[in-house]
């Protein structure tokens, strides 16, 4: 009672004391709550560097379609030469079906597969947007959950970090 006394000079019925109720505790779970996205990755991040293990997500594979053989070389080639990713692979003609404008249409396309750092998604998928000769360029990603920890390393090393 001596503590108590020394921070609350009168009896606590007679001057109410300050203390901790349920505003400050909502905001503490506010701000864990609003913190774990991040503690998460920070944890995540210790475990991989402590154990050596890969971090799910870490890496994608973009799709990319292309009208034809020529301008899939030209933009895998510029992806390559900006470093936006590690490896681009070219597969050949498929037939394709989807709407346009209101009606089906019927093409062929060359498909670019891009492995990359997820954290460079974003630039990348501006970047093709940019020299892609569709007026709305389908690009679309996949996390990498699991694969080859060589090959997944290799292509950390080979995409520089943001």
């Amino acid at each position: 009672m001596e503590g108590l006394s020394q921070r609350c000079p009168l009896p606590p019925a007679a001057q109410g004391c300050p203390r901790p109720g349920r505003g400050t505790a909502l905001l503490v779970l506010t701000l864990l709550l609003l913190m774990y996205p991040l503690l998460r990755g920070l944890a995540l991040q210790l475990h991989s560097a402590l154990t050596g293990s890969y971090i799910p997500g870490t890496h994608s594979i973009a799709f990319v379609n292309c009208l034809n053989e020529q301008i899939a070389r030209d933009i895998a080639r510029a992806i390559m030469d900006k470093r936006l990713a590690a490896y681009v692979n070219i597969l050949p003609k498929s037939s394709a079906l989807y709407f346009w404008k209101g009606e089906l249409e019927e093409s062929t396309e060359i498909l670019l597969l891009v492995k990359t750092r997820t954290s460079k998604i974003g630039e990348l998928s501006n970047y093709v947007r940019s020299i892609h000769p569709f007026e709305i360029p389908e690009i679309i990603s996949l996390p990498i959950d699991q694969g080859n920890p060589l090959y997944l390393k290799w292509i950390e090393e080979s995409v520089p970090r943001d």
